[in-house]
């Protein structure tokens, strides 16, 4: 008998050669080396925005496979208590921070809230953003403003914040939640589209200086998800523009879409991928 592990037990009668034996021993070896660098157990994560939607999609999976999780909200604390009551279902150590990314001391505030919660930080998953729905030329400055300071000043002051850490450790993952909006701006979001854009600009330059430090940095890119967020109202665009923001798998994605693919970069199995830009877009980005 060849034992590969207590669940894979195979048999040397059941091969009519030895290249075939070489051949299954080799991808159910595989199978198990890949299961094992999804695994996030030891490690501890820091989700912004991780009251609902994404955020919390991919809380929970971190959580399931094994992560220590941070979970921040805004306002809505009810919501975050919600979502820590389905992590902690999962055996997984939980904790809430608030914090509020529009406000220029709201990243201090919130590194210094996590530190007194856990000892360290492996992984930053920076999704928390603010989105106001206007027509381009009604777009006030404070409105701008605190796009600008939510979406793209916290980003960069939260990798400052986090990575000197990761660096010590000599391990590290940093995630920013972006948008297909990067490549295919909707017309009432200007705003919001453009910081996306910049985050990404700033991935991929922080993804340099990170790389030979065993951190990684990217982007994952969602299409049209179904989260509170596509319920909120949005002026009515012109139509010929909107036909080219179609998705062309016919459905919207899940959150859980996002999750999978956050959890994939993220861990061990991500190793080798840093700086990049990942849609998860159901090809909206085509």
């Amino acid at each position: 008998m060849i034992y590969l592990s207590d669940r894979n037990v195979i048999s040397s009668r059941s091969f009519n050669n030895t290249k075939h034996q070489a051949e299954v021993i080799s991808r159910l070896i595989c199978k198990h080396m890949i299961s094992e660098k999804l695994s996030l157990a030891g490690k501890t994560a820091v989700i912004t925005g991780s009251s609902q939607g994404i955020g919390e999609a991919i809380a929970l999976t971190f959580a399931e496979f094994g992560a220590s999780i941070v979970l921040h909200y805004n306002s809505g604390k009810q919501k975050a208590d919600q979502v820590r009551k389905k992590v902690s279902k999962l055996k997984a150590e939980v904790h809430i921070v608030q914090a509020d990314f529009s406000k220029p001391n709201g990243v201090k505030s919130f590194h210094e809230k996590v530190l007194k919660k856990v000892t360290r930080v492996d992984i930053l998953v920076i999704n928390a953003s603010v989105q106001i729905a206007k027509n381009w030329d009604k777009l006030t400055s404070d409105e701008f403003d605190e796009q600008i300071q939510a979406n793209f000043k916290s980003t960069l002051f939260l990798m400052q914040s986090f990575a000197p850490a990761m660096e010590k450790q000599q391990w590290g993952r940093i995630l920013t939640i972006g948008s297909v909006q990067q490549v295919k701006p909707h017309p009432e979001m200007i705003a919001y589209a453009a910081t996306k854009s910049a985050v990404l600009n700033l991935v991929q330059n922080i993804a340099m200086q990170l790389a030979d430090k065993g951190i990684t940095v990217n982007n994952l890119a969602p299409g049209v998800i179904a989260t509170p967020r596509i319920d909120e109202p949005v002026p009515k665009a012109d139509d010929r523009i909107l036909q080219r923001m179609q998705t062309p798998v016919g459905e919207i994605g899940q959150p859980e879409d996002c999750a999978g693919m956050a959890l994939f970069i993220c861990s061990d199995a991500g190793k080798f991928i840093t700086g990049q830009n990942i849609f998860v877009d159901g090809g909206m980005s085509l």
